[in-house]
């Protein structure tokens, strides 16, 4: 689980006006499909991934019983805001990205199972590959614009499932907030599922480390109408974005606030 790494990506309509906006993930994301023309084969082979999960529930529930017992106290996190999480139903996880292990801090602060995208590489290997699919994480394939794992969170989400997006699409370096990317509106925007903010913050505003106080704090579930976005043009996707990014930034500056530092001011600027 700690080699997970949540993809962002940029998105643009094709044919829409305004600023070129380069897809981090590469070209292709035009070819989606429109909400409800999944076909008949994509929706069993969802169904079918839904069930081995289901058969292996055990094994990531051991994973993150496990990873408990070792990230709580090396990490000293407290978990705020657990209780926004909606029980049921589908969900949209969108987090800050400070550190490589942010993926595993996330997972075992949810009580529901998060799906996660991860990189190509990390499936060559025949145990590991096995082990991230039985997790539920898929794979972002190289070159194909990363319009399969976008295709794959739909369909996730379509099946009430929850998945989990670094909505900056890069690590920071410092710990501060970098500028979001549109894919996470725009699976808003397919699915019209809720979007729950959460911010991952050590008590110094740095990346987490060991033995350092870590608050990982979640926001109330932002319902697909106040995002609003009455279509999916760059403009209104990146509109969106700053606004998840901007409540992703005030649990950051109250988790500061709880460590007695007073935040210098958001990073949710412009794509």
């Amino acid at each position: 689980m700690g080699r997970y790494i949540l993809c962002g990506f940029s998105y643009r309509v094709p044919g829409r006006r305004g600023t070129p906006y380069p897809a981090r993930l590469g070209q292709g994301l035009a070819s989606l499909p429109a909400p409800r023309t999944v076909s008949k084969e994509r929706s069993e082979d969802v169904a079918k991934k839904k069930r081995e999960c289901k058969r292996k529930m055990w094994l990531y529930a051991l994973g993150q019983f496990l990873l408990v017992l070792f990230y709580y106290p090396v990490f000293r996190m407290r978990v705020r805001g657990r209780e926004n999480i909606p029980r049921t139903g589908p969900l949209l996880v969108c987090c800050n990205h400070a550190a490589k292990r942010d993926p595993v801090m996330l997972g075992v602060s949810m009580r529901r199972q998060v799906f996660y995208m991860a990189k190509e590489e990390l499936f060559r290997g025949r145990f590991l590959g096995g082990l991230l699919r039985k997790l539920g994480a898929f794979p972002v394939l190289r070159g194909s614009g990363g319009a399969d794992a976008l295709q794959e969170a739909y369909d996730l989400l379509d099946d009430n499932a929850v998945v989990g997006v670094f909505i900056e699409g890069t690590r920071s370096k410092t710990g501060e907030l970098g500028r979001p990317k549109t894919g996470a509106a725009l699976l808003a925007y397919r699915t019209k599922a809720p979007v729950v903010p959460v911010c991952i913050t050590a008590e110094d505003g740095k990346p987490p480390r060991v033995f350092k106080r870590t608050t990982v704090k979640f926001g109330r579930p932002i319902p697909f109408e106040a995002l609003e976005m009455p279509d999916d043009s760059s403009m209104q996707l990146r509109k969106a974005s700053r606004k998840i990014m901007s409540e992703i930034a005030a649990l950051r500056a109250e988790s500061l606030e709880e460590f007695g530092i007073q935040p210098e001011g958001a990073g949710e600027g412009e794509n």
